[in-house]
């Protein structure tokens, strides 16, 4: 999708500012039209949120994110996080998450409204031996293109290294998910990245 095709919010300059003072470098055009699902990889340390946080107030996107239900019980933290965007998920009973969170995109994209849906696809900051597949499935149900969004911590950039509509071959679309991502992340501790596949 060329990058005229994109939708570029205005953003919050302060929070660019502050990445540029923390020496981080944004590289974003935008994102195409309407909802989708974007993923962060690698996540790799708590600095992940933080700088991930910050560079979505800086570009503006329209942004949900989902989080461990225990997170929103934190009175403060529960409060901010909802301010953010954020989706409070009880794990133990995640089954109806996906199907959920498809309707929700399709609905809203029916309404013509522009909404990103933002997940870690390792699930967690330790070393995991595969992603959760959770990001794919429910973009293929909603139909719509998944974000690939990177951390570069040794070049201090963070960015979208291009979008791509899942086909439904979950191993095509994985090799061209690996493929992008060999050329741009790196997580603060990189050998906590899980490697790019799904659970056989």
């Amino acid at each position: 999708m060329a990058s005229e095709d994109r939708i570029v919010d205005k953003g919050a300059g302060w929070a660019r500012k502050l990445l540029h003072l923390a020496g981080w470098r944004i590289r974003f055009d935008g994102t195409p039209p309407g909802c989708g699902v974007i993923i962060a990889y690698p996540h790799t340390s708590n600095w992940d949120f933080v700088v991930g946080i910050v560079t979505v107030w800086a570009v503006g996107i329209p942004l949900v994110f989902l989080g461990k239900d225990s997170l929103f019980r934190i009175p403060l933290l529960g409060r901010l996080m909802r301010r953010w965007g954020g989706l409070p998920v009880d794990r133990s009973r995640a089954s109806g998450v996906i199907t959920d969170m498809a309707a929700q995109l399709r609905a809203a994209q029916a309404r013509g409204e522009r909404r990103w849906l933002a997940l870690a696809p390792e699930g967690t900051r330790q070393r995991e031996a595969q992603w959760r597949s959770g990001f794919y499935h429910i973009a293929v149900q909603a139909g719509v293109p998944i974000g690939l969004a990177y951390f570069h911590f040794g070049r201090r950039e963070i960015g979208v290294a291009g979008y791509l509509m899942p086909t439904g071959n979950v191993e095509q679309d994985l090799q061209r998910i690996a493929a992008i991502y060999a050329e741009v992340a790196q997580g603060l501790h990189p050998d906590l990245a899980a490697p790019i596949r799904f659970r056989a």
